[in-house]
């Protein structure tokens, strides 16, 4: 390895990061990771943190999950790599759909489509919900609703899809038919209502009103998180996800959980769609199903869907979609070590009790910092803390607060994330106590601080 002047140098002379100007890593250079164990990671320097973003909410069973680097390590000596295209699979890539079977089982999906990542996991459910349709003989429907401030990846149909002016203003035009209703974000919502419920009520009204407005009959698919990741961990009240399923099934609209972020624990469920209770018609996982240790997804499909494919014989349900990497044996290889390893220590118990600690500690930094005007998490561990010049107007910081919380947040001991006016933490579901309250006394330094 370079030296780590030469790395310091270089990081932007030669390489364009990802969701930030150039420019700006050019002026600011990033944090040099060059080490992890348990869940924290060393930088170029020496420095030690917490990572409280768990690489990018996909390191769940932290950086020294040995039984998932044994099972690349293996795969790669027997079968590298090749294709599951038309005529061709492989034995672990096999196995791996049974055991997912099993897993989603009581979400109701029983058949699974291998991607590469979550961006692609969103496409293949776009694109198979319009095909599903086609083959039913409704042609006409083809458009999708979503939520304003969802995230559903950067592809084209996923970046149209966002709720997220950052993700497309500068990509448009982008697929036509696509249409989103407000978020139930109790913190700011157009309807000016707190309570979560109401909220919750009204979006659910927006929808109806939004889907007679279309014609249900051009309408293929609504996505959404079960709970909203990097539009803020924005978690809607328990009657929402069930009430926009009630609506997609009233209406023939497929319901496409976007559970990249949620799936496998992160939640304090096993699944976001299992904590309030609902049956999509396609599940988008990647992140967590390999730990991060390999690019790896899956879009779920669900049993009455799978059917409708199964079951026709014109040539219609010819998948004319995949990737390359669609079932790579050595991600499949390590799919199925995380996937074990992720039930074996039942991470979405620990996940539920840590995610309450560092929900009750980050309401204590807002008791304690007049700039927290939001708190919002509860449900596993995914938190955010919105930041505010004044709270009764709700009026935004200034654009390099949040920035310079993080940056002393981060030699104080943990890895936080910002993203607009928010600061993010997903950490490793194999959090300790000590390790939340390394997060928390961090943050409170990065306030204390300004």
């Amino acid at each position: 390895m370079k030296d780590e002047n030469y790395l310091k140098a270089h990081n932007a002379r030669s390489l364009w990061h990802p969701m930030t100007a150039p420019s700006d890593s050019l002026k600011n250079p990033p944090a040099i990771i060059t080490g992890g164990q348990g869940v924290r990671i060393t930088d170029i320097d020496g420095h030690e943190v917490v990572d409280g973003v768990g690489g990018l909410w996909n390191v769940n069973l932290g950086y020294s999950c040995q039984p998932v680097k044994d099972a690349i390590t293996q795969q790669m000596e027997r079968l590298p790599y090749y294709s599951t295209f038309r005529g061709t699979s492989n034995d672990c890539v096999i196995e791996l759909a049974e055991e997912l079977r099993k897993f989603f089982e009581p979400d109701g999906l029983v058949r699974a489509f291998f991607t590469s990542g979550g961006s692609d996991s969103v496409e293949t459910a776009l694109r198979l919900s319009r095909q599903y349709h086609k083959i039913r003989g409704d042609h006409g429907r083809v458009k999708f609703l979503s939520l304003k401030k969802g995230y559903h990846g950067t592809h084209m149909g996923g970046a149209s899809v966002n709720g997220n002016a950052n993700f497309r203003t500068m990509y448009e035009p982008l697929l036509p038919g696509c249409h989103h209703i407000p978020a139930p974000y109790t913190y700011r919502n157009p309807f000016n209502e707190a309570d979560p419920a109401k909220l919750a009520h009204l979006c659910l009204q927006a929808l109806e009103d939004e889907i007679a407005f279309q014609g249900a009959a051009t309408i293929a698919a609504f996505i959404m998180e079960p709970i909203l990741g990097a539009g803020g961990v924005i978690p809607p009240h328990e009657s929402f996800m069930p009430g926009v399923e009630a609506i997609c099934r009233k209406n023939g609209i497929l319901l496409i959980a976007d559970e990249v972020i949620t799936a496998f624990g992160r939640t304090g469920a096993w699944t976001g769609s299992r904590l309030w209770g609902v049956k999509p018609d396609f599940t988008c996982t990647a992140k967590a199903i390999t730990n991060g240790y390999f690019p790896f997804g899956a879009t779920m499909i669900s049993e009455r869907v799978a059917e409708v494919f199964e079951s026709d014989d014109s040539g219609k349900a010819a998948i004319g979609h995949g990737y390359t990497y669609s079932g790579h044996p050595v991600g499949a290889a390590a799919a199925l070590a995380c996937l074990a390893e992720t039930q074996k220590l039942n991470v979405k118990d620990n996940a539920a009790a840590r995610g309450t600690e560092l929900h009750q500690g980050l309401l204590k930094l807002q008791a304690k910092h007049e700039l927290i005007g939001d708190v919002r998490g509860g449900h596993g561990l995914m938190s955010a803390i919105e930041l505010v010049a004044d709270r009764d107007t709700k009026k935004p910081v200034d654009k390099a607060i949040p920035g310079k919380v993080q940056a002393t947040a981060y030699r104080a001991g943990a890895m936080v994330r910002v993203s607009g006016n928010n600061i993010i933490m997903s950490p490793p579901l194999v959090l300790t106590s000590q390790d939340v309250q390394v997060i928390v006394a961090a943050l409170d330094a990065g306030f204390n601080a300004l």
